[in-house]
Protein backbone atom coordinates (compact mmCIF):
# COMPACT_ATOMS: atom_id res chain seq x y z
CA UNK A 1 0.00 0.00 0.00
CA UNK A 2 1.57 3.19 -1.00
CA UNK A 3 0.80 6.30 1.74
CA UNK A 4 1.46 9.40 1.34
CA UNK A 5 4.48 11.61 -0.21
CA UNK A 6 7.00 12.07 2.48
CA UNK A 7 9.18 15.25 1.86
CA UNK A 8 12.53 15.35 3.57
CA UNK A 9 14.05 19.19 3.74
CA UNK A 10 14.52 21.81 5.88
CA UNK A 11 11.48 23.97 7.46
CA UNK A 12 11.91 26.32 4.89
CA UNK A 13 11.38 27.24 0.99
CA UNK A 14 14.70 26.45 -0.79
CA UNK A 15 14.49 23.90 -3.24
CA UNK A 16 11.28 22.02 -2.04
CA UNK A 17 8.63 24.52 -2.28
CA UNK A 18 7.91 24.65 -5.64
CA UNK A 19 7.60 20.72 -4.93
CA UNK A 20 4.95 21.23 -2.51
CA UNK A 21 3.28 24.12 -4.05
CA UNK A 22 2.82 21.41 -6.95
CA UNK A 23 1.81 18.75 -4.85
CA UNK A 24 -0.91 20.93 -3.37
CA UNK A 25 -1.43 22.25 -6.89
CA UNK A 26 -2.60 18.49 -7.63
CA UNK A 27 -4.43 18.37 -4.34
CA UNK A 28 -1.98 15.70 -2.99
CA UNK A 29 -1.47 15.86 0.83
CA UNK A 30 2.12 15.15 1.99
CA UNK A 31 4.11 14.52 4.82
CA UNK A 32 7.44 16.31 5.73
CA UNK A 33 10.29 15.48 8.01
CA UNK A 34 12.48 18.81 8.46
CA UNK A 35 16.10 18.19 8.71
CA UNK A 36 17.52 20.12 11.64
CA UNK A 37 20.63 18.55 12.76
CA UNK A 38 23.49 17.11 11.58
CA UNK A 39 23.21 14.01 12.45
CA UNK A 40 19.53 13.60 10.40
CA UNK A 41 21.25 14.35 7.66
CA UNK A 42 24.36 12.12 7.87
CA UNK A 43 21.75 9.32 8.58
CA UNK A 44 19.94 9.59 5.26
CA UNK A 45 23.49 10.06 3.59
CA UNK A 46 24.99 6.18 5.37
CA UNK A 47 21.26 4.93 4.52
CA UNK A 48 22.35 5.85 0.83
CA UNK A 49 18.44 8.04 0.59
CA UNK A 50 20.63 10.53 -1.41
CA UNK A 51 21.85 9.27 -4.24
CA UNK A 52 24.13 12.36 -5.25
CA UNK A 53 24.14 13.42 -1.06
CA UNK A 54 21.79 16.58 -1.94
CA UNK A 55 18.12 17.63 -0.72
CA UNK A 56 15.35 17.85 -1.44
CA UNK A 57 14.52 13.98 -1.02
CA UNK A 58 10.98 12.67 -1.83
CA UNK A 59 9.47 9.35 -0.96
CA UNK A 60 6.78 8.71 -3.37
CA UNK A 61 5.58 5.58 -5.04
CA UNK A 62 7.88 3.23 -3.22
CA UNK A 63 10.57 5.27 -5.14
CA UNK A 64 13.40 8.00 -2.94
CA UNK A 65 13.92 10.43 -5.40
CA UNK A 66 16.57 13.55 -5.57
CA UNK A 67 16.78 16.34 -8.14
CA UNK A 68 14.25 18.69 -8.31
CA UNK A 69 13.69 18.54 -11.94
CA UNK A 70 13.24 15.19 -11.61
CA UNK A 71 10.80 15.48 -8.75
CA UNK A 72 8.91 17.91 -10.68
CA UNK A 73 8.67 16.84 -13.99
CA UNK A 74 7.71 12.82 -12.71
CA UNK A 75 4.20 14.43 -10.01
CA UNK A 76 3.64 16.97 -12.81
CA UNK A 77 2.98 13.62 -15.32
CA UNK A 78 1.50 11.35 -12.62
CA UNK A 79 -0.68 13.83 -11.41
CA UNK A 80 -1.67 15.41 -15.05
CA UNK A 81 -0.33 18.59 -14.61
CA UNK A 82 1.84 18.33 -17.96
CA UNK A 83 -0.15 18.80 -21.21
CA UNK A 84 -1.44 15.92 -23.68
CA UNK A 85 0.86 15.71 -25.86
CA UNK A 86 4.91 15.51 -26.54
CA UNK A 87 4.71 19.66 -27.77
CA UNK A 88 2.84 20.96 -24.70
CA UNK A 89 5.43 19.25 -22.94
CA UNK A 90 8.10 21.19 -24.25
CA UNK A 91 6.77 24.22 -24.04
CA UNK A 92 5.78 23.53 -20.25
CA UNK A 93 9.35 22.52 -19.65
CA UNK A 94 10.62 25.96 -21.49
CA UNK A 95 8.55 27.77 -19.38
CA UNK A 96 9.43 26.25 -16.23
CA UNK A 97 12.91 26.42 -16.59
CA UNK A 98 12.47 30.44 -17.45
CA UNK A 99 10.48 30.31 -13.95
CA UNK A 100 12.84 28.45 -12.15
CA UNK A 101 16.25 31.01 -13.28
CA UNK A 102 14.13 33.46 -11.94
CA UNK A 103 13.32 32.07 -8.92
CA UNK A 104 16.66 30.75 -8.49
CA UNK A 105 17.98 34.47 -7.57
CA UNK A 106 15.75 34.61 -5.18
CA UNK A 107 16.52 31.10 -3.31
CA UNK A 108 19.83 32.23 -2.88
CA UNK A 109 19.53 36.27 -1.84
CA UNK A 110 18.70 35.25 2.33
CA UNK A 111 22.39 33.83 2.14
CA UNK A 112 24.09 36.66 0.62
CA UNK A 113 25.85 39.71 2.34
CA UNK A 114 24.42 43.13 3.51
CA UNK A 115 25.84 44.55 0.33
CA UNK A 116 25.42 41.46 -2.61
CA UNK A 117 21.59 41.50 -1.32
CA UNK A 118 21.19 44.93 -2.49
CA UNK A 119 22.75 44.13 -5.66
CA UNK A 120 20.59 40.83 -6.19
CA UNK A 121 17.82 42.38 -5.33
CA UNK A 122 18.09 45.17 -8.30
CA UNK A 123 18.72 42.21 -10.54
CA UNK A 124 15.51 40.19 -9.63
CA UNK A 125 13.67 43.45 -10.13
CA UNK A 126 15.20 43.64 -13.51
CA UNK A 127 15.59 40.59 -14.53
CA UNK A 128 11.92 40.05 -13.82
CA UNK A 129 10.47 42.88 -15.47
CA UNK A 130 12.43 42.92 -18.05
CA UNK A 131 13.62 39.55 -19.14
CA UNK A 132 11.33 37.11 -17.71
CA UNK A 133 7.45 38.22 -17.25
CA UNK A 134 7.33 40.00 -20.95
CA UNK A 135 7.75 36.90 -21.63
CA UNK A 136 4.74 35.10 -20.02
CA UNK A 137 2.69 38.28 -20.74
CA UNK A 138 3.01 38.39 -24.39
CA UNK A 139 1.98 33.93 -24.56
CA UNK A 140 -1.20 34.94 -21.99
CA UNK A 141 -1.74 38.06 -24.71
CA UNK A 142 -1.09 36.37 -28.22
CA UNK A 143 -2.99 32.91 -27.66
CA UNK A 144 -5.92 35.04 -25.55
CA UNK A 145 -6.81 31.68 -23.04
CA UNK A 146 -6.39 31.51 -19.17
CA UNK A 147 -3.88 29.22 -18.83
CA UNK A 148 -0.05 29.23 -20.52
CA UNK A 149 -0.36 25.80 -22.19
CA UNK A 150 -2.87 24.16 -24.24
CA UNK A 151 -6.01 25.66 -22.92
CA UNK A 152 -5.58 23.70 -19.27
CA UNK A 153 -4.24 24.22 -16.16
CA UNK A 154 -0.69 22.75 -16.11
CA UNK A 155 3.07 22.78 -14.12
CA UNK A 156 3.97 25.89 -15.96
CA UNK A 157 0.87 27.95 -14.37
CA UNK A 158 1.62 26.57 -10.97
CA UNK A 159 4.67 27.62 -11.17
CA UNK A 160 4.63 30.83 -12.80
CA UNK A 161 2.30 31.99 -9.70
CA UNK A 162 4.85 31.09 -7.24
CA UNK A 163 7.39 33.25 -8.91
CA UNK A 164 5.08 36.34 -9.73
CA UNK A 165 4.41 36.54 -5.16
CA UNK A 166 7.92 35.36 -4.73
CA UNK A 167 8.94 38.51 -6.78
CA UNK A 168 6.04 40.70 -5.82
CA UNK A 169 7.20 39.96 -1.89
CA UNK A 170 10.42 42.28 -3.31
CA UNK A 171 8.42 44.76 -5.11
CA UNK A 172 4.42 44.80 -4.71
CA UNK A 173 4.48 46.60 -7.72
CA UNK A 174 6.08 44.53 -9.94
CA UNK A 175 3.03 43.61 -12.10
CA UNK A 176 2.00 47.36 -12.39
CA UNK A 177 2.99 47.00 -16.65
CA UNK A 178 1.78 43.71 -17.03
CA UNK A 179 -1.91 43.62 -17.16
CA UNK A 180 -2.21 39.91 -18.39
CA UNK A 181 0.04 38.80 -15.44
CA UNK A 182 -2.65 40.58 -13.02
CA UNK A 183 -5.22 38.61 -14.66
CA UNK A 184 -3.31 35.50 -15.03
CA UNK A 185 -2.31 35.76 -10.83
CA UNK A 186 -6.25 36.41 -10.01
CA UNK A 187 -7.46 33.43 -12.03
CA UNK A 188 -4.74 30.80 -10.70
CA UNK A 189 -5.07 32.04 -6.89
CA UNK A 190 -8.67 31.42 -7.21
CA UNK A 191 -8.34 27.59 -8.10
CA UNK A 192 -9.39 25.47 -5.05
CA UNK A 193 -6.43 23.66 -4.70
CA UNK A 194 -3.83 26.84 -4.91
CA UNK A 195 -7.03 29.02 -3.38
CA UNK A 196 -6.50 26.06 0.01
CA UNK A 197 -2.53 26.23 -0.23
CA UNK A 198 -2.22 30.40 0.23
CA UNK A 199 -4.47 30.11 2.88
CA UNK A 200 -2.87 30.59 6.82
CA UNK A 201 -2.03 27.37 7.81
CA UNK A 202 -1.27 25.17 5.19
CA UNK A 203 2.13 23.80 4.20
CA UNK A 204 3.09 26.74 2.00
CA UNK A 205 6.53 28.31 3.88
CA UNK A 206 6.80 31.70 4.35
CA UNK A 207 10.04 34.06 3.61
CA UNK A 208 13.11 32.78 5.19
CA UNK A 209 13.92 34.01 8.21
CA UNK A 210 17.39 33.80 10.31
CA UNK A 211 16.40 30.86 12.12
CA UNK A 212 16.18 29.00 8.40
CA UNK A 213 19.46 30.15 6.92
CA UNK A 214 20.90 29.09 10.37
CA UNK A 215 19.95 26.03 10.58
CA UNK A 216 20.46 25.22 6.66
CA UNK A 217 24.40 26.40 7.18
CA UNK A 218 24.58 24.21 10.41
CA UNK A 219 23.62 21.18 8.97
CA UNK A 220 24.81 20.97 5.53
CA UNK A 221 28.13 22.85 7.23
CA UNK A 222 28.49 25.48 5.00
CA UNK A 223 30.94 27.84 5.93
CA UNK A 224 29.69 31.09 3.90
Amino acid sequence: MTGKPKLYYFDGRGKMESIRWLLAAAGIEFEEEFLETREQYEKLLQDGALLFQQVPMVEINGMKMVQTRAILSYIAAKYNLYGKDLKERALIDMYVEGTTDLMMLIITYPFLSAKDKEKQLSVIIDKATKRYFPVYEKILKDHGQDFLVGNQFSWADVQLLEAILMVEEKKSSVLSQFPQLQAFKARISNIPTIKKFLEPGSQRKPIPDDKYIETVKRVLQMSF
